[in-house]
């Protein structure tokens, strides 16, 4: 394994601190996207993937932190 794929395998914890509004609105704002949103911003199709995978883990924060909008 090459050290850049060495980089990009290590998992990364981010932690931050919302307003309650502003976990309310990204909350419902992952909820909300879609997937060709997802392709339209990411470098190509396998990138809008593991973005979509990266939103659905911040997704799950949200729900554990109270933040599940129906």
């Amino acid at each position: 394994m090459t050290s850049t794929q060495e980089q990009f395998s290590k998992a990364v914890q981010v932690s931050l601190e919302l307003p309650h509004n502003e976990a309310l609105a990204l909350a419902q704002f992952v909820k909300r996207v879609g997937f060709s949103e997802l392709e339209a911003n990411a470098s190509d199709e396998n990138e809008a993937y593991e973005i979509k995978d990266a939103i659905g883990k911040l997704q799950h924060a949200l729900v554990e932190a109270g933040y599940n909008p129906r």
